[in-house]
């Protein structure tokens, strides 16, 4: 009986124990979150004093500002960072499929009349307006659910780009006094992108256009004013009517593959001069368009010709994945077919097995910067130099014969099943 009472009481002791630390951590978490919350009042008054001298009305602002919270789940999806560098085969499948392709040829028909007249007056095809669209929000389908002016507000009170989104926000409301908007539907994604194009304020405010002619501008309930406000962003953004994107095209087997990338951009003629043809090894023929060869998936992958409007496509969304995407699904919308090279299968990266490679790279005396996990421009020009180093196909892809090959000088495991749904391990 005396151990039992004794064992008893030592648990009952335990539980207590864990019971005020417990109670201790709670206590100490509700008072972090009592500062964060006493530290976002305070920024929000200053925010709103702000509204008022940019020209917002005090009633207006001190409506709009009463109702705006504090939003934690933006301030972690803003800090997390992907686990893994996705694939352009990755990204590429789950954005250019036959759901998006068959919905934006229907809704080609729908508003045939429409995108006819907007292709008239800012010179942007069809098929491109559609592509946005669907790359976007799914045709409207999914339009984000975070209140845009809590989204925004929390942002601008977080000192990271404060100054970024403390404009962003102003210009918000300012929107919403001039048009009329209802801050309950003002709702999109977490970073404060709004309607069927995901327009951030600032983009709203500059090119947003009545496409409806019902004297108000509503990008999340009027298709016709989202579809109009898009083809106006890009005509301002110097679309070149006429042209298109780019294009898939096969490379000479003798090909230099130190020729890639923006800083390589040559005429037309000239690639055509060089060996390089269409995907189906037709003749490029002869232009003087300025382009640069795109290769997202390395040498075993696609490759792609960029002419003007790419980039124009990258002021959109800074993002050669993004740019390619929104290229390749307009073609296939106006009836083009799949692309001739297959998309090869790739591991997954995580972060930090780049980190790994880019520390290596540098400490091998092929500077590429700090190490930060992503594969910029730096940290390709790196793998290439590696690669040349190796006698590799140097097109700068961290493919898995370079991680192989550079597995000797990495600070972390480099095993990896072949099999192409297997990743590696996480280290």
């Amino acid at each position: 009986m005396r151990r039992t009472i004794s064992g008893t009481l030592r648990l009952l002791l335990r539980a207590s124990t864990a019971g005020l630390i417990f109670s201790g951590l709670t206590l100490s978490h509700i008072a972090n979150a009592q500062t964060a919350q006493d530290d976002f009042d305070s920024c929000k008054a200053g925010l709103q004093q702000r509204a008022v001298e940019g020209g917002v009305s005090e009633p207006i602002a001190q409506q709009v500002f009463s109702k705006i919270k504090y939003q934690p789940r933006v301030i972690e999806l803003d800090r997390s960072q992907p686990e893994f560098v996705q694939t352009f085969p990755g990204y590429f499948s789950k954005r250019v499929n036959d759901w998006r392709i068959n919905k934006g040829r229907e809704l080609a028909a729908k508003h045939k009349e429409l995108l006819a007249d907007l292709t008239k007056k800012y010179g942007i095809p069809a098929h491109y307006l559609l592509a946005f669209w669907g790359l976007e929000t799914n045709f409207g389908g999914y339009k984000g659910k975070m209140p845009v002016l809590d989204s925004l507000a929390t942002l601008a009170c977080d000192p990271r780009r404060s100054t970024f989104f403390s404009k962003e926000l102003i210009t918000a409301v300012k929107l919403l006094e001039a048009q009329s908007l209802d801050q309950e539907r003002m709702v999109g994604s977490w970073a404060g992108a709004m309607g069927h194009t995901q327009f951030m304020p600032s983009a709203y405010a500059a090119y947003a256009v009545d496409g409806d002619n019902d004297g108000q501008i509503n990008l999340w309930d009027s298709e016709a004013d989202a579809l109009t406000s898009a083809a106006n962003f890009l005509a301002q953004l110097g679309w070149q009517p006429g042209f298109r994107w780019g294009r898939e095209v096969m490379l000479p087997e003798s090909f230099d593959y130190r020729l890639l990338g923006y800083s390589n951009r040559k005429s037309v003629t000239e690639w055509n001069d060089m060996g390089v043809t269409k995907a189906k090894g037709d003749a490029l023929g002869e232009s003087d368009i300025a382009s640069y060869l795109v290769m997202p998936a390395g040498h075993e992958g696609p490759t792609f010709l960029a002419y003007p409007n790419f980039r124009v496509i990258m002021r959109w969304n800074n993002s050669e994945f993004y740019a390619i995407a929104v290229g390749r699904l307009a073609d296939r919308i106006a009836g083009d077919g799949k692309m001739i090279a297959s998309l090869p299968d790739l591991p997954a990266y995580s972060r930090n097995h780049i980190i790994a490679l880019q520390q290596s790279l540098n400490a091998r005396g092929i500077d590429v910067g700090g190490a930060d996990g992503i594969l910029g421009p730096a940290t390709r020009e790196g793998i290439r130099q590696f690669q040349l180093s190796q006698d590799m196909v140097a097109d700068g892809f961290p493919s898995l014969s370079v991680m192989e090959a550079m597995s000797s000088f990495m600070s972390i495991s480099l095993m990896m099943n072949r099999h192409p749904h297997h990743t590696w391990a996480n280290n």
